[in-house]
């Protein structure tokens, strides 16, 4: 049975939809012939509550990208279980969640609201309409008088809101944010952190969000889910106990956060 998300005055409708991966094995044939397999997973347990927010960090090469294929249903375990919402087919999986990579794949043809009403459009929402729903949230998250900008002449920053948007307009229970922000700057990459915080507030979902930056993690989530050097295990499980909203700069800076942040990097050098 999945997890819940208690109800509370500012979320009154949790988000019910769990991810639950069990004894989670995967491997791959090696990369020249007659190379040995490579085992990315092996006996990895990871369950995520309806309306958490789990971030996963490890070393590289132990299978984070992996790990969210897999909740993805865009690949299949070969040893273990995988469900979301206990539906334990890939083809369920996909359904139940919206899958952003590490690059934006905006089109570059498209204008920014036309490439976030993709989503509805691919759900069968008729062109005009979907660009209708889409434009509120435009507003909401900073992007408004830019809907007609193509992607080309957007800063790397709005172009990640923009494919945040596409991922939300899915309207999926379940994000999986693979490195959303790995290719921007480091000013850059801070602003939307507190951005996709405030964004995550306003439209609740059961989050999967895997990263390099141990920062970003504990920032970010309600919990950090540390993986060992490949194959990848959950090694240690961090709460992250600070109150919401979360103020970058004082959280960053804050007592708590220095500690938890010696926390996982002790984790990741075991």
């Amino acid at each position: 049975m999945d997890l819940e998300a208690p109800a509370t005055e500012s979320n009154p409708h949790p988000i019910k939809t769990g991810v639950n991966l069990t004894g989670i094995a995967r491997r791959f044939a090696g990369e020249r012939r007659g190379a040995a397999p490579v085992l990315a997973l092996e006996g990895l347990d990871l369950r995520v509550a309806g309306g958490e927010t789990v971030a996963v960090v490890g070393p590289s090469g132990c299978g984070k990208s992996t790990l969210l294929e897999i909740a993805a249903g865009l690949q299949e375990p070969d040893a273990g279980r995988a469900t979301i919402g206990g539906e334990p087919a890939a083809s369920g999986r996909l359904a139940a969640s919206s899958y952003m990579p590490q690059r934006d794949l905006l089109l570059p043809w498209r204008d920014a609201l036309g490439n976030a009403a993709l989503a509805l459009e691919c759900a069968g929402v008729g062109g005009a309409e979907a660009r209708r729903r889409a434009q509120p949230l435009f507003e909401r998250f900073g992007l408004g008088r830019f809907e007609r900008f193509l992607p080309g002449e957007l800063s790397g920053g709005m172009r990640q809101r923009v494919a945040f948007l596409r991922t939300l307009l899915a309207g999926r229970d379940v994000l999986l944010l693979d490195e959303p922000f790995a290719a921007l700057d480091s000013i850059t990459r801070a602003s939307m952190q507190e951005w996709l915080a405030e964004a995550l507030a306003a439209e609740p979902r059961t989050v999967i969000a895997v990263t390099h930056d141990v920062e970003e993690a504990l920032y970010l989530a309600d919990r950090v889910a540390v993986l060992s050097p490949r194959p990848g295990r959950v090694v240690e499980e961090i709460p992250v106990e600070i109150a919401r909203p979360r103020p970058r700069r004082e959280t960053v800076t804050g007592g708590a956060f220095v500690e938890l942040r010696e926390r996982a990097l002790e984790a990741l050098e075991c």
